[in-house]
């Protein structure tokens, strides 16, 4: 390439760049290592309406999103994120929708000597097919096995390499004669930029119901707090009412004050056994139309039985 078209190349990168940067409110940071230039291909086709991916080198990133900072100020907040083997992701959709169409597009791989491990690899107990000549191997390696059948055969799960150790030349030579394929490759998502925060992925996967939950809790400490300092807030304003109006209640059973609620407590501690009565014929009803229905069924069983015949007939 000469240097004319690498100056006319680069500008028209910037112009690409700046024009994703005004377009979309939602920049998605992802890292790129062992993703080969055919699964972009398909990411790429993938994401087609609803994203769209921009790669390059770090500088060149950084340098067109700093000649936009002075329209937007927040995007300085991306630039310590860019490092690595990364790219970026824009769109306007839901970023949960967009994480799972990229998690979608994840290519099986072999484990290959002096990869990092991105997750466990555990080798399941199994007949592997191989002959006793390669005990030895199993052994330098420290797993368990026996013959059976004439073939090696795993005695029990292995837990063969850890996440982010790096992969020796046995274990993947291991994994291959094995023809295990234990890892996934892909855009890996990094950190999301929003509308000015930048956020990592794990915040996707927070649900409404577990909002809810922490801000139950929450409420809960606060109101525990108000009632206990005697100072009152919206938390504990609904406790204290109720806790206030008991007290007016028992004051109201032990005097002459009359007020509806209190007229309830005072004709029940009267006369409990007036309320029990009440109760009493609705529970009644509901037993006798249970024993009904029962012996309803029964007799519609023996009529099944004998279905007009006789044994001796």
């Amino acid at each position: 390439m000469v240097k004319g078209d690498r100056a006319t190349w680069k500008a028209k990168y910037f112009v690409k760049i700046q024009r994703l940067l005004d377009e979309y409110p939602r920049i998605f940071i992802v890292g790129a290592d062992n993703v080969r230039s055919k699964q972009m291909q398909q990411i790429r086709v993938s994401l087609r309406g609803i994203a769209e991916i921009l790669m390059g080198k770090n500088t060149m990133m950084c340098k067109a999103i700093r000649s936009h900072m002075s329209s937007n100020p927040a995007l300085e907040k991306i630039l310590p994120y860019i490092k690595g083997n990364v790219g970026l992701v824009f769109t306007k959709e839901d970023p949960v929708l967009v994480r799972d169409k990229l998690l979608e597009n994840k290519v099986a791989a072999p484990a290959r000597a002096g990869a990092i491990a991105p997750c466990d690899v555990i080798v399941e107990a199994q007949n592997t097919g191989m002959g006793p000549e390669k005990t030895s191997f199993f052994q330098a390696l420290n797993i368990s096995t026996k013959i059976a059948k004439g073939s090696i055969e795993i005695v029990s799960n292995v837990h063969l390499i850890h996440a982010g150790d790096k992969v020796g030349q046995s274990e993947a030579t291991l994994l291959q004669m094995l023809n295990v394929m234990p890892f996934a490759y892909g855009l890996v998502v990094e950190n999301i930029y929003d509308n000015g925060a930048v956020f990592a992925p794990e915040i996707l996967d927070i649900t409404d119901e577990q909002l809810l939950a922490k801000f139950s809790s929450g409420v809960a400490n606060v109101a525990c707090v108000s009632l206990a300092i005697s100072y009152c807030t919206q938390a504990s304003l609904p406790h204290s009412i109720m806790n206030g109006f008991k007290n007016v209640l028992a004051v109201a059973v032990e005097t002459d004050i009359n007020f509806p609620q209190a007229d309830a407590a005072k004709a029940f501690l009267a006369d409990p056994t007036a309320f029990v009565v009440a109760a009493a014929p609705a529970e009644t009803a509901a037993e006798e139309t249970k024993e009904e229905e029962k012996a309803e069924e029964s007799e519609e069983e023996e009529s099944d039985d004998d279905m007009g015949f006789s044994l001796f007939d």
